[in-house]
């Protein structure tokens, strides 16, 4: 059978050993906060801010990372000695090299050359390799290449994140969320808000909903350099986008295998420069800094907030904190890194705090239903 491989009683060993490693972390990790956000203006809606940013490798993607490692051991892809190689320059590509570590492998990340040092150095802290490319387009082949070469295995998030995490089990982030809102006024949210970047967290939260017959409504916001909205929208998987998401973490080039369109309720297109505003504006409702996809996911909630403040409605909302917006000092936190990229926040965000302290909320998006 071609890609099988030799499993003796020695490596089953071995494989049993890291998926016992890795399972001993976890138990050992707390589970992240529920942060709720004080909004008395907003009458009768309650927010909810998941802090992912907690997690030993400060992201959300610590998560997807732990899951990836789980799904490849358990599927016998990943041996003794065996370098993994992941197609990330960012948080993911910095929480695999954790768990890489953890369980003895080499890891590799694929990245452009023109990726920050912050999170080459991130990288490389966990003992981390990166694997510099000139042209971003050829990250997916020349990670397989690498992973032929080296005769190791290419995780591939984009393509396994929806799978390789149990949306029906006790261990995922949707069934985390509804466990700590158990106690609250509004125990079911009436929306969640979640920005894409595989489309595996949104594929879990999408899918539980479901499983569980909950009413609660999932709304996926996009960013402008992004063809996940695009292909929501005229329900075509071949779309694509020239150009690369200036919010990292989210949107992708084309529409990943992992992006689960049916589990979506609705979705929305958030301007870079409007993202950017509400990051900066939770930043200081918040006294912290906070990431610019939090910044996306945080308008997505306002606009669901301000929909159901207009037609009477009460409820919560939650969305997630994906991670600190320190990682960020350098770009969305720097006045000569927006002016480069030609994004200017301020003019957006009176609009989001009129709306916090009890106005409409006077910004359009482009919006489509499931």
């Amino acid at each position: 059978m071609a890609g099988s491989r030799t499993v003796g009683p020695a490596s089953r060993a071995w494989a049993d050993g890291a998926v016992a490693a890795i399972a001993a972390d976890q138990r050992r990790s707390a589970d992240t906060h529920l942060w709720k956000l004080d909004l008395p203006a907003v009458a009768g809606i309650d927010f909810y801010l998941k802090d992912e940013s907690t997690h030993p490798t400060g992201s959300l993607k610590h998560r997807l990372a732990r899951s990836l490692f789980l799904y490849a051991l358990c599927n016998g892809l990943i041996r003794e000695g065996s370098p993994v190689i992941e197609a990330s320059s960012g948080s993911t590509a910095v929480s695999e090299a954790y768990f890489a570590r953890m369980i003895g492998v080499p890891f590799y990340a694929v990245m452009p050359r023109s990726t920050s040092r912050e999170k080459i150095t991130a990288i490389e802290h966990y003992g981390g390799t990166c694997h510099f490319i000139d042209d971003g387009r050829r990250i997916y082949a020349e990670s397989a290449e690498l992973a032929a070469k080296l005769d190791g295995h290419f995780m591939d998030q984009f393509t396994h994140a929806e799978r390789a995490t149990d949306w029906r089990g006790n261990n995922n982030i949707a069934e985390s969320i509804f466990g700590q809102m158990r106690e609250e006024r509004h125990p079911i949210p009436a929306w969640i808000t979640m920005s894409a970047g595989t489309g595996g967290t949104t594929a879990t939260i999408g899918r539980f909903l479901r499983y569980k017959q909950h009413s609660t409504r999932l709304s996926v916001a996009d960013v402008e350099r992004s063809a996940f909205f695009d292909g929501f929208a005229t329900n075509n998987a071949d779309c694509r986008c020239e150009q690369p998401s200036r919010i990292e973490g989210i949107g992708r080039p084309r529409v990943e295998p992992s992006f689960v369109p049916g589990v979506i309720d609705h979705m929305l297109r958030v301007p870079d420069a409007v993202s950017l505003a509400a990051m900066r504006v939770l930043s200081r409702r918040l006294g912290r800094r906070v990431g610019g996809s939090t910044g996306t996911n945080f308008i997505a909630m306002c606009l669901q907030a301000a929909r159901m403040v207009e037609e009477g409605k009460t409820g919560s909302l939650v969305t997630l904190m994906c991670d600190s917006g320190d990682r960020y000092a350098n770009t969305y936190y720097s006045h000569e890194w927006l002016a480069a990229n030609n994004l200017d926040p301020s003019p957006f965000e009176p609009a989001i705090e009129a709306f916090l302290a009890g106005g409409k909320l006077a910004l359009q998006f482009e919006e489509r239903w499931g």
